[in-house]
């Protein structure tokens, strides 16, 4: 896994690489490396876990600071200690909009299970199968979900379900197997899909939506950590301090969104999908190595 994974990211955070040079250049002169390191990690994981509360999307801060701090560490150890901070944040956030959001558990907790499910089994994919083509699809797919999303003008302001009972069970258990195994698989995206699936197949709106994908997006992560996990690809004394500050970054984040409602979180989630589509540009056109 860690082989596939370390190819596409190598030449994809050259770019953070580069932002941080200049940081390790200082802390040599200034403090102990150790600390340094510690201190930017800890402040990326807290951006992450806001912005991942919103909307999902808190890889594309943490992920690159992990690749940038630590350029020599296994691709699969940085991911896996990536899961291993998000997480919480992540099950930090659904606790949140649970209690102040109302959500058909009866159609959310089997699409847990699913997705849970296909992360597991996209993640033990990724061993035998290269995503060479997905990556350059991917740009496109997204594209096409911004557009759409800034077509329709309405669309995920209003809570307004289109299905109910099994309906809506079954349709959200395929959302979890299909977006979980991708998570495992590939991953880029992953909570901004998921909020998009919710809001145009389901008619939730983006709160609500966002508030779902919080369980999924748990239920996946916690599936690809325990297979990093299991092959010993965590850092955990790293993974607990930046799962604190992911937590915080997750109070912060949740609070804001359930503040202000579907229309913000549907105007952090057209940012993201930008940013996501300029990132997954960049990692399958124009990054090397």
């Amino acid at each position: 896994m860690s082989k596939s994974k370390g190819a596409d990211t190598v030449g994809a955070f050259s770019f953070s690489e580069a932002l941080l040079a200049p940081c390790r250049t200082w802390r040599t002169w200034v403090t102990p490396r150790p600390m340094f390191d510690t201190a930017i990690l800890t402040l990326a994981s807290l951006f992450a876990g806001f912005v991942d509360a919103i909307v999902g999307g808190g890889g594309l801060v943490l992920v690159p600071a992990l690749f940038g701090v630590y350029p020599g560490a296994a691709p699969a150890t940085l991911f896996g200690t990536n899961k291993g901070a998000a997480v919480w944040g992540t099950a930090w956030a659904t606790g949140q909009y649970a209690r102040r959001v109302k959500l058909p558990w009866d159609a959310l907790l089997p699409a847990a299970v699913a997705a849970f499910m296909g992360s597991f089994f996209g993640a033990w994919t990724i061993t035998v199968v290269e995503p060479t083509g997905l990556r350059r699809a991917l740009p496109f797919v997204l594209l096409a979900v911004l557009i759409y999303t800034l077509a329709r003008k309405d669309l995920g302001r209003s809570h307004v379900p289109q299905h109910q009972g099994r309906a809506q069970a079954a349709l959200a258990s395929a959302i979890g197997a299909g977006i979980g195994f991708y998570d495992g698989f590939f991953g880029p995206g992953t909570g901004s899909f998921f909020v998009f699936l919710f809001v145009r197949v389901l008619g939730f709106d983006f709160l609500h939506a966002s508030a779902s994908a919080k369980l999924l997006n748990t239920a996946t992560n916690v599936a690809a950590l325990i297979l990093f996990a299991s092959k010993g690809h965590v850092w955990w004394h790293l993974a607990g301090v930046m799962a604190v500050a992911n937590v915080v970054g997750s109070l912060l984040g949740t609070r804001l969104a359930l503040h202000h409602g579907a229309g913000f979180v549907r105007s952090v989630f057209v940012c993201v999908v930008t940013a996501l589509i300029a990132k997954t540009v960049w990692d399958g056109y124009f990054a090397t190595g």
